[in-house]
């Protein structure tokens, strides 16, 4: 079906700052407006001369060094620090970054940055007294300023930890789109924490030295809730001349705290959003409406990574249904138009499957999925490929990195690339699961 790939590189662009967001410079005090759309910024110091804080609308939160300890000055909660973790080996400058409701402290040392402190503002402290503060709401955002320390630093968009959920930009047919022989992909880019700290990005990949450099930022209004929202594990394409893009609403979902874990409040599920901006550079935020995914007969509670082709007039959507969190499986609609879709199969004898992507080999369109380690024995650690009634026709040849890599696969200039990510983590410790993972890329030979 598919040749063998094998892995050519591994990439990791850790920033906290965005690399591509325009950020603010100075290398002396101050109160610094900054341009920003979505509550995902950061702030970095040049040295370890003052704290470093955030003002959104009347409220300021600090990260501050003393003796070696970092601590987070929070409105309503005072000044937090962790029990296990506030202490920064080898400090040289000091960071703060705001991603979705959360504030987090972190330290420049050898290894990198490190996380230091933590909270989530929409946590209430003792006795009733936190700050309950809208961190999407876009007038406070409109307002956003960062206070620098003496010897100055940087502020902007906040950038990531490691790139997961990847796509390859497409048009229509699913061929990747090119642009002066560059490749386009979307990617999650990791937070320091679970889903809701992260956000959707855009990255141009030279095919040939295989660097990828940020160029886009793509955040979410929701169709029932107000706000602006880092949705993820996103599908961006080409589409009469402007662009569609599928998310999931994974920016507002919360860590599971039982074996069954916790809903959103909205639920997750798909939206769409069209627009005519250039999508592939700068930050954006899009108006989405609920792609309707016919779930009949899955016993489906949420539905998630969408992924889009059009052939022969035909809409061909692949995404995962969830029985329960976390017990998924991939499945395939069809329709003549995305608002008239019907469902043509699904993968439910899968626990922990997903990824679904669409690839044309030799003009016949193949359903590709990631059977995690989570599935059972015979089923765990592989990329199966079905046909177009979700039956099972084989598996991919290629190495499978950790956690749950998508199958993100396209024939380029004459040969098969896939651009995939692992499980490893960044940021230290105190962060948990979620700031995952490398970029793993694969070639056939």
């Amino acid at each position: 079906m598919l040749p063998r790939l094998e892995v050519v590189r591994r990439l990791r662009p850790v920033d906290l700052v965005a690399a591509g967001s325009a950020p603010v410079e100075t290398d002396s005090a101050g109160e610094v407006a900054v341009p920003v759309v979505a509550p995902y910024a950061a702030a970095t110091t040049n040295g370890l001369d003052g704290p470093v804080a955030m003002h959104l609308g009347d409220h300021r939160f600090a990260a501050s060094l003393d003796d070696g300890s970092v601590s987070l000055e929070v409105p309503g909660a005072g000044t937090l620090r962790s029990r296990r973790f506030h202490r920064a080996e080898g400090p040289t400058g000091l960071g703060l970054t705001l991603t979705g409701t959360h504030v987090t402290a972190w330290s420049r040392e050898a290894a990198g940055w490190v996380a230091r402190a933590r909270h989530d503002l929409r946590e209430v402290a003792a006795e009733g007294t936190g700050l309950q503060v809208d961190t999407r709401d876009e007038t406070a955002l409109a307002g956003f300023r960062v206070e620098l320390p003496p010897g100055g630093g940087v502020a902007g968009a906040f950038g990531q930890l490691g790139l997961r959920d990847t796509r390859f930009v497409t048009g229509e047919d699913g061929r990747p789109v090119r642009d002066d022989g560059a490749l386009w992909l979307t990617a999650t880019s990791a937070g320091p924490g679970f889903f809701d700290t992260a956000h959707t990005s855009v990255w141009r990949l030279d095919p040939d030295s295989l660097d990828v450099t940020h160029s886009a930022d793509l955040f979410f209004r929701r169709p029932d809730r107000s706000g602006v929202f880092g949705d993820h594990a996103t599908h961006l394409l080409r589409s009469d001349g402007g662009w569609l893009v599928a998310t999931s609403t994974w920016g507002d979902f919360e860590a599971p705290t039982t074996r069954a874990g916790r809903r959103t409040p909205a639920g997750l599920r798909v939206t769409l959003a069209a627009s005519g901006d250039d999508l592939l550079r700068g930050a954006h935020v899009l108006d989405t409406r609920e792609l309707p995914l016919p779930v009949d007969g899955l016993a489906s509670i949420a539905t998630w990574d969408p992924h889009l082709v059009r052939r022969d007039g035909t809409w061909l959507v692949g995404f995962v249904s969830a029985r329960r969190f976390f017990d998924f499986h991939p499945a395939l609609a069809a329709g003549p138009s995305l608002d008239d879709l019907r469902l043509l199969g699904a993968a439910t004898d899968r626990t922990s499957t997903e990824g679904t992507t669409l690839v044309d080999v030799d003009g016949r369109l193949v359903v590709l999925a990631s059977d995690g380690r989570d599935s059972r024995r015979e089923l765990r650690a592989r990329f199966p490929a079905y046909d177009l009634t979700m039956t099972e026709t084989g598996t991919l040849d290629a190495p499978y990195p950790t956690n749950l890599p998508w199958p993100t696969l396209a024939e380029v200039d004459g040969g098969w690339l896939m651009v995939t990510f692992d499980g490893r983590a960044a940021g230290g410790k105190l962060l948990g699961y979620g700031t995952h993972g490398d970029l793993v890329v694969m070639r056939s030979g």
